[in-house]
């Protein structure tokens, strides 16, 4: 006879204790049977088999797994698609409901109506909820119901709209007697699914610096300062809550703050104009006449521009995976207005190599760059790369760091001339601009 089970399914939400929707589960019912699949669909389609983001995940789950076998349970893996995941679940247990929490984007939409669909023709609930942001969906809209497109008003009605109750804690560990008990098999080992251990490090518990938050509005602009929190990974994957981090950010920074509620608006962004996922914002910047140089992009690709800034960024990019949030700016500015390439390529190379790379944010970054953004730079705001290492490198500090030969006749000289790439991207957009009208 087949055990009756609830289950609960992490995706972006890898925490046992801060989860909305792991306490409605373990809150309502008793047998939670907790699920993670490594999702076929999503990693066949990586190349590089050395992913940080897959060991990060990995390492949290073990952990995870760890502390759900000293409750008496385990974490049951998968490594299969989500319909197949579902398929054998349900031929195994008699499940009585699926608990998850809410994902926005494209890809998540359809497979969670996928797996509700398939669970609803067996008479089986699936139930989601808000965990991964304060605002979700239609939450914060202007009073004619329709979606904001530039930042400043949503800020304003996001803080106007923000009450103590959205930070409240969902203390899960009160109901872990509510797992399922049973003897649970190994979770998926990394080579089991095709991939590698890397250098990553994992904390369950990363630190929240009060002092780094008292300077960050200072510090923030200034890669050579450790100034940033470096906790977007773990918010990406939910080891950490946006709730704590919202909390916090109101006692010691509204610059921080500020930064937590440009992740909602582009989530927003991305909800309501899925289109931004393979084209501009504003439609007319897809007249842009792109120039299609793969050398220029390689040499953008490696740090190897001759432009010391763009080359440390890129550079840091490939050894760790994370970058700077002002490095991030002034090299797809390079890339986008002195290259004259297409931000979709630079879009794709930062999805391959950001630790925390968010479909919405990496998006709403580069479309802001290239100036087809909702919220976007124009595109006559053309960053100068020299000018921009003399106000936040000065020093050379973080240059030195990434490209030692930096000062020698071993570094490159600049492969373009800035005033000349300056004037042909003008006129291109002017050009693509004039075109659409």
């Amino acid at each position: 006879m087949k055990e009756s089970v609830s289950l609960f399914w992490f995706r972006r939400d890898l925490s046992l204790s801060e989860n909305v929707g792991l306490y409605f589960a373990l809150k309502e019912n008793e047998n939670v049977l907790p699920i993670f699949i490594f999702d076929t669909e999503i990693l066949n389609k990586l190349e590089n088999k050395q992913d940080r983001r897959v060991d990060f995940i990995h390492k949290a789950l073990s952990e995870m797994d760890v502390a759900l076998r000293a409750t008496g349970s385990g974490l049951k893996t998968f490594f299969d698609s989500p319909i197949q995941a579902f398929t054998t679940l349900f031929k195994n247990y008699k499940i009585k409901n699926i608990y998850a929490n809410h994902d926005y984007e494209p890809y998540a939409r359809k497979r969670d109506e996928a797996i509700r669909e398939l669970a609803e023709s067996k008479g089986i609930s699936f139930k989601t909820f808000k965990n991964q942001c304060i605002f979700e969906k239609d939450e914060v809209c202007k009073d004619d119901g329709k979606p904001y497109t530039i930042f400043t008003p949503y800020s304003r009605k996001w803080k106007s709209l923000f009450k103590e109750e959205h930070v409240k804690k969902f203390n899960c560990e009160k109901y872990h007697d509510n797992f399922y008990k049973y003897e649970a098999k190994a979770i998926h080992t990394l080579n089991s699914i095709g991939f590698h251990p890397t250098a990553i490090v994992f904390n369950s518990k990363p630190p929240l610096s009060k002092s780094l938050l008292l300077k960050y509005k200072e510090q923030r602009d200034f890669p050579a300062i450790a100034g940033t929190s470096r906790l977007s990974m773990h918010l990406r994957f939910g080891i950490v809550s946006v709730r704590t981090l919202v909390a916090y950010a109101q006692q010691h920074s509204e610059t921080w703050l500020n930064e937590l509620i440009w992740r909602e608006f582009y989530m927003s962004i991305l909800w309501h104009f899925p289109h931004c996922e393979k084209s501009a914002f504003k439609k007319q910047y897809d007249a842009v006449q792109w120039r299609v140089d793969e050398d220029g992009f390689k040499r953008w690709c490696e740090g190897k521009t001759g432009f010391p800034i763009v080359d440390a960024g890129m550079r840091e990019l490939n050894a760790t995976g994370f970058m700077h949030n002002r490095v991030r700016m002034i090299v797809s500015s390079f890339l986008v207005k002195d290259l004259l390439i297409d931000w979709r390529w630079g879009e794709a190379y930062f999805a391959q190599k950001l630790n925390d790379f968010d479909l919405s944010a990496n998006n709403g970054g580069w479309q802001w760059a290239a100036g087809c953004g909702c919220d976007a730079a124009p595109y006559f705001r053309i960053f100068n790369p020299t000018e921009q290492q003399k106000r936040f490198d000065p020093e050379f500090k973080y240059i030195k760091k990434w490209v030692p030969e930096f000062g020698t006749d071993k570094y490159p000289a600049p492969m373009i001339d800035h005033a000349m790439a300056r004037k042909r991207t003008l006129e291109v957009y002017k050009l693509a601009l004039k075109e659409t009208r």
